[in-house]
């Protein structure tokens, strides 16, 4: 749907604007489970840049904006506030309060105030609908090429390194362990990952690693199993990480999480896991 907007945008001389609300609406509407979130507000602002619009306008999202009526979500957001020429959205698209808006109105509003509504098919293939909650349920269950085939990527998730209690580097495999994480986690595992760096105001490639999601079972203090952690051990990279902003993404499940009779044996075990990455990130020749 953003492809054919800028393309739409560029053929006409229109400028592309993408508008999206924060935080996400199922926070503020979705009563007291709202689903975990996809991206973050950064993260999805740089996707859609990097899809040629040329403004992501962000709208807070709260009750009050929750209850405008249609006819007011149109008039002071889409004319008002972005002047909009044509509007493209999904053949689904609801809007205002209760979802009560639908593309007739849209369309009969655009109209009446000045701009055309243009309506793109739902993306689909043959196992359903591309959708937020499909993606969900794939990377929640560890099926990462499921997630994949919705998103159109690699599930990513953003997180701060923070001092761990340097076991890794002890056994040889020193880690960088995240916290501050808000998008959602696939099940406890091990996987392979691609990691960026934030640097100069942008997420650069720093390299490919082995990242372990879990409570570190053959490891416990005082005879209990610690705390969930997410420990990443880059392939080909060891530096002084500590208070950088890391973004993992996840290519492969490579195992599930288990206890070892032995550290010798954890040791091992990781040491297979690091061969088998290589090869699921192995890069195709030039």
């Amino acid at each position: 749907m953003l492809e054919s907007a800028v393309a739409e945008a560029r053929a006409a001389g229109f400028l592309t604007y993408a508008l999206t609300f924060d935080p996400h609406p199922s926070r503020v509407v979705g009563g007291d489970n709202p689903p975990p979130l996809l991206t973050t507000l950064e993260r999805r602002a740089e996707l859609i840049g990097a899809l040629g619009v040329n403004r992501v306008f962000v709208r807070r999202f709260d009750a009050k904006f929750a209850a405008w009526p249609p006819e007011r979500f149109v008039r002071d957001l889409v004319v008002q506030t972005l002047a909009a020429r044509r509007v493209v959205v999904g053949e689904d698209f609801r809007f205002g309060a209760k979802r009560a808006g639908d593309l007739s109105l849209l369309r009969a509003l655009g109209a009446e105030l000045g701009f055309e509504a243009r309506v793109h098919a739902v993306a689909s293939d043959a196992r359903g609908t591309y959708s937020s909650t499909r993606a969900r349920d794939a990377v929640a269950s560890g099926d990462l090429d499921e997630a994949c085939r919705v998103l159109g990527r690699a599930h990513s998730v953003t997180g701060v390194v923070v001092r761990g209690d340097a076991r890794g580097r002890t056994m040889g495999f020193p880690t960088a362990n995240l916290e501050a994480i808000s998008e959602l986690l696939p099940p406890d595992g091990i996987y392979a990952v691609e990691v960026d760096r934030f640097q100069g105001g942008a997420f650069v490639p720093v390299g490919r690693g082995v990242t372990s999601i879990g409570v570190r079972p053959t490891i416990v203090d005082g005879g209990r199993v610690g705390e969930r952690t997410i420990e990443t051990f880059l392939l080909d990279l060891d530096a002084d990480l500590y208070g950088d902003r890391l973004r993992l993404s996840f290519i492969a499940r490579l195992r599930e999480e288990k206890k070892f009779a032995s550290l010798g044996e954890l040791r091992q075990a990781i040491q297979a896991d690091v061969e088998l990455a290589r090869r699921k990130l192995r890069r195709p020749e030039r």
